[in-house]
């Protein structure tokens, strides 16, 4: 059976930090503030905006104003969505490898479809995914198993024939519980939480061209 290999999407396929800190220092400046550098908001960039407006604003839900800010940081990155968001460096020959073994690939994400969908677009994805799982897609988000098994069914795969990608600690959480293999890419956003090498994940792949080898060794094992 051909494997089908599942993506994350932010801090595993595309480089989404940019606009995301963009979005995040707006709500600075709307407040009089001067920008953060990049580099203290990079990290957060897989947690949404609970993770970027607690370093922005050092905001949490239970403060005061934080759902208005919400909704305006989310106003403010829908649109400016695809201004600096790229492909990391070797995602293209990596889906290309894929293809030419025969392998679909798909991918799951916490980001909701409001966001997904556009981005994917963007970035010539769409066409090429055998299937996009959004945050919203089920009634669940990672790291619970539900939208890795979701994606499984509608490619037709089952879980032991799956291996999930991704930067974030929930991410392998979610795939071990699917029953998946896992690889962590530690060139991604990986948070400020617990080290990479501690998340329990089958690889770890240090920058984008380590995938394709990591995913050969697991289909040998």
């Amino acid at each position: 059976m051909k494997p089908l290999v599942l993506f994350d999407f932010d801090g595993t396929l595309a480089d989404t930090a940019p606009d995301l800190a963009a979005a995040a220092n707006q709500q600075r400046i709307r407040r009089g503030q001067a920008p953060l550098p990049y580099e203290n908001l990079r990290p957060m960039a897989s947690h949404g905006a609970r993770g970027l407006l607690g370093v922005a604003l050092e905001m949490t839900p239970e403060s005061p104003g934080y759902e208005a800010a919400r909704q305006q940081f989310l106003d403010d990155y829908a649109a400016n969505i695809a201004v600096h968001t790229t492909l990391f460096a070797g995602v293209e020959d990596l889906l290309a490898a894929l293809g030419g073994k025969g392998w679909s690939w798909g991918i799951v994400t916490n980001k909701v479809t409001r966001f997904t969908t556009p981005l994917v677009r963007h970035l010539s994805l769409e066409a090429r995914s055998a299937v996009v799982v959004c945050g919203d897609t089920t009634p669940y988000s990672k790291p619970h198993p539900e939208p890795l098994l979701h994606a499984a069914r509608l490619a037709g795969a089952e879980p032991g024939q799956c291996l999930y990608v991704g930067d974030d600690q929930r991410d392998i959480i979610a795939g071990k519980a699917a029953g998946m293999k896992t690889i962590a890419t530690a060139y991604g956003y990986c948070g400020q939480g617990t080290p990479v090498a501690q998340w329990g994940a089958d690889a770890i792949a240090a920058s984008v061209e380590d995938i394709l080898p990591a995913i050969n060794r697991l289909l040998a094992a």
